[in-house]
């Protein structure tokens, strides 16, 4: 198996990850870096994808400015979601030229993570026909948007756990009017240990893409000269 760096970065700003996704996928394009997992939870705020309408933001100005939450728009795939603490956030830096190099298989495959990792506590995941993400009891639960350059991945998923969920009401999640959305927190009845719900993604991640995870500070990536895809 390759190796599979796997970084855990904490609550951090949208735009802060955003530009370090960019200097990883630009070092993974060159063949300086292994694939990388970014774990992360943000600040509140909105994303909207390059497909995304901004009508579908139903809060004004002075509504986002005391909800602390801020609007970025973004290079991923897709429409308006929301981002906050309470959230798991994954962004893969893969070079699907060592996997499968086809997006519509990589938008499954990173599906299949989220329901392994979300049956690990019990929670029956399910895909809707025509759209991306997971959802439970026809409720979306994770979505998904990536952008995919030179066969290299950038962006990824956020799967709800303990997610303050009245600040999807400011919004049209993901353009989709008739489907609600839920946490595995709601689901349950419970909070949900955030790292129980991080090692599932983790291991379910490394069986779905075959790799060897292993952690890593991001100092120490961005360092690297030499490839690191080698087989572990």
């Amino acid at each position: 198996m390759k190796a599979l760096n796997i970084v855990d970065l904490g609550l951090t700003d949208y735009r802060d990850c955003w530009k370090l996704q960019q200097e990883l996928h630009s070092r993974r394009r060159a063949g300086l870096c292994a694939d990388t997992l970014l774990l992360t939870s943000h600040r509140h705020g909105y994303t909207i994808g390059k497909s995304g309408d901004d009508n579908h933001l139903l809060a004004g100005a002075e509504e986002l400015r005391k909800s602390g939450a801020e609007v970025v728009h973004t290079d991923r795939g897709g429409d308006i979601t929301y981002h906050g603490p309470g959230q798991l956030v994954a962004y893969p830096i893969l070079d699907l030229n060592d996997h499968t190099a086809d997006v519509h298989r990589y938008l499954r495959d990173l599906e299949e993570v989220i329901i392994g990792t979300i049956a690990d506590h019990a929670l029956k995941g399910e895909r809707e026909p025509g759209y991306t993400g997971v959802w439970v009891e026809g409720e979306k639960i994770a979505a998904i948007g990536v952008k995919v350059s030179g066969w290299i991945t950038m962006h990824g998923f956020a799967l709800n756990v303990n997610s303050d969920l009245g600040f999807f009401h400011r919004i049209i999640p993901c353009g989709i009017t008739h489907k609600g959305v839920t946490s595995m927190e709601k689901c349950l009845g419970t909070r949900v240990p955030m790292d129980a719900v991080r090692d599932s993604a983790v291991r379910h991640f490394e069986k779905t893409f075959c790799l060897a995870g292993r952690p890593a500070g991001i100092r120490d990536i961005l360092r690297e000269e030499l490839p690191t895809t080698v087989n572990a």
